[in-house]
């Protein structure tokens, strides 16, 4: 009988897992790393579109009801894009509700009309552009190693010494950064929103696949470079979920290192295996596929097997267990019901590090929508940060 080289990779892999004590024998060893595999190839993929579950139910001219479900019940103000996204509009509270149904706020629609039996899905995106905030932006280019990637460019009022760089998460792109702009505009900071590989705005990289923070932080890296050659002397990171990986990352991997300020991160991923974890939980895999999952992305067969040109060091990735090496200014935003990336590493980080990370904790917010829930806190939280930490630089330098 012939073996492929698959089959050969897959039975290295499984022994290389039962070696270090990750057995899979319940549902057979090459079977259960083959899960492991398919599982750890989903984390590196970019996704496509996301499901539109929701549906309209009628449209008034100041509400619109919509199919019940824990996303349309959510309190606080979202996008709604209807109509297999080819129409968006902006929803406010929940007026009233029943078993099969919601009645939210309309407070505008920006595109389309929307009727009843769309589909839709909300999102935590307000605004499309800096526009929306009234703020002037500028389309730029940022010269990676990959190409040129997309990016805003949103310059204060007078010329600023402190630049910020806005990070969007996994799977989205710049428009989730725009709720934040507004604050570091006020307090005279220039913004950079950009795009990173694999964005579906950045050019992709050869491999195709996330590095978690560990690749995408070069294009970052880009973007502190194209500041600092523009008149910027310092810059502070923001970054969203798997951009706050990847601010992590950018911080102690950045050869521009040196002119990082601090950084503000909303839902961040501080640690990718309690989040692989997660995931496998809501996904009901079990705990032995969990862990083969994150052997076989640090595996030297990562390349075959998932399709990444590189290992990926999870434990490396680990900032709990690298918090000595965090040397800036944090703030650290989350909230305890996130169902994406959990809370847990969040507060160990700020427990590890009091001295450094300021920690603010929501409730009932979920994944990256503090600013949906409670604006006036998550808005309140950077303003006084950025206040401080712009004071105590300004101190530092006297």
């Amino acid at each position: 009988m012939r073996v492929s080289n698959r089959t050969r990779t897959l039975a290295a892999v499984a022994g290389g897992i039962a070696a270090s004590g990750v057995a899979v024998a319940a549902i057979g060893l090459v079977s259960g790393v083959a899960l492991s595999v398919y599982f750890a190839r989903k984390i590196v993929t970019p996704p496509g579109r996301a499901d539109s579950a929701l549906r309209v139910l009628a449209v008034g001219e100041s509400t619109i009801v919509l199919s019940s479900a824990a996303e349309s019940r959510a309190p606080g103000r979202f996008s709604l894009w209807f109509a297999d996204e080819s129409g968006l509009a902006r929803i406010g509270p929940v007026v009233s509700q029943g078993a099969q149904w919601v009645a939210r706020e309309l407070i505008e629609i920006e595109k389309g009309v929307p009727k009843s039996g769309d589909n839709a899905r909300t999102s935590g995106w307000f605004y499309l552009t800096p526009a929306g905030l009234g703020l002037h932006f500028e389309e730029i280019a940022i010269h990676t190693e990959l190409g040129p990637a997309p990016a805003w460019l949103i310059p204060a009022a007078n010329p600023s010494a402190t630049w910020a760089i806005h990070i969007h998460g996994r799977g989205v792109q710049r428009p989730e950064t725009v709720r934040a702009l507004g604050e570091f505009y006020d307090a005279g900071v220039t913004s950079i929103a950009v795009s990173y590989r694999n964005d579906r705005e950045a050019p992709s990289s050869p491999d195709g696949r996330y590095g978690l923070g560990s690749t995408e932080y070069r294009d970052v890296d880009a973007a502190i470079s194209f500041a600092l050659a523009s008149g910027a002397e310092r810059v502070i990171l923001m970054g969203w979920s798997m951009g706050g990986a990847t601010a992590l990352q950018t911080l102690v991997r950045s050869k521009n290192r040196a002119k990082i300020l601090g950084l503000v991160l909303d839902s961040p991923v501080i640690a990718w295996g309690p989040t692989m974890d997660l995931h496998g939980d809501l996904n009901h895999i079990p705990s032995r596929v969990q862990r083969g999952a994150q052997a076989v992305l640090s595996s030297e067969q990562s390349q075959f097997l998932v399709g990444t040109a590189q290992p990926l060091d999870i434990a490396q990735m680990n900032f709990v267990d690298r918090a000595d090496e965090l040397d800036r200014p944090i703030l650290l935003m989350h909230s305890e019901d996130d169902g994406y990336v959990p809370v847990g590493p969040s507060r160990e980080l700020a427990a590890a590090r009091p001295d450094i990370v300021t920690y603010e904790e929501f409730d009932t917010a979920g994944h990256t929508r503090l600013w949906n829930y409670d604006g006036e806190r998550w808005l309140l939280a950077i303003r006084n940060w950025l206040a401080t930490v712009l004071s105590d630089d300004v101190a530092a330098a006297e």
